[in-house]
């Protein structure tokens, strides 16, 4: 990418479209709509990846549901508010879109590039086959002082490279997003399933440490 302003957040998806386009907001006349990409794992599993398209990019009236699509864009998160408190949301916003019979070979399915900021202390656990863990929530900076906030997901000997970071840290990451189902406990009986998204960290470099 040349223009500078988005060298700090890359993200490149190609995959199946699932769902029709839904509305989401509208800014200044232009309006805003999400659509889910189902992308191919290595194995045979998928990861729903919701794409945040303008309606000037593409014809979101038509229904390419069947078809495959190729998302240039950024990773990007807003705060919405429910059940009086904020819930991080996380899709990547489009900036260009094509709908293809099928995806072509020089296309990254997914892939994503982050250079941003560790917001608060990593969280470094093991699971319980012993599989090391460590959570990075990192700060990436937008146009006009808007920054994305977007949870990381770093394994093995990158989990103990990354609980050593200090927040505020400079970091860079290349990775993947997944997609990831989880019970949200609404009542003491009832549950709600939800989908929740993060980068799983594929190389990190720690650049400095303020």
């Amino acid at each position: 990418m040349s223009d500078k302003v988005f060298e700090n957040n890359q993200v490149s998806i190609a995959g199946e479209v699932a769902t029709e386009f839904t509305f989401s907001h509208d800014v200044f006349g232009e309006g805003f709509y999400v659509v889910d990409v189902l992308v191919k794992r290595l194995s045979d599993a998928y990861d729903i990846i919701p794409i945040m398209v303008s309606e000037r990019l593409i014809d979101v009236k038509q229904d390419y549901r069947g078809k495959y699509a190729e998302v240039i864009g950024q990773f990007r998160s807003y705060n919405r508010h429910e059940e009086n408190k904020n819930r991080l949301v996380l899709s990547v916003f489009a900036r260009d879109i094509r709908i293809v019979d099928e995806i072509s070979e020089n296309v990254k399915p997914n892939f994503i590039f982050l250079d941003g900021y560790v917001c608060k202390p990593p969280v470094y656990r093991k699971t319980p086959l012993g599989r090391e863990i460590a959570d990075i929530l990192l700060a990436v900076n937008r146009p006009y002082g808007k920054s994305d906030y977007i949870p990381c997901i770093s394994w093995g000997r990158n989990a103990r490279y990354a609980e050593t970071f200090a927040v505020g840290g400079h970091v860079q990451i290349w990775g993947r997003i997944q997609s990831r189902e989880y019970q949200k406990k609404i009542s003491e009986t009832e549950f709600e399933k939800r989908i929740a998204y993060e980068v799983s960290v594929s190389k990190l470099e720690y650049l400095d440490e303020t």
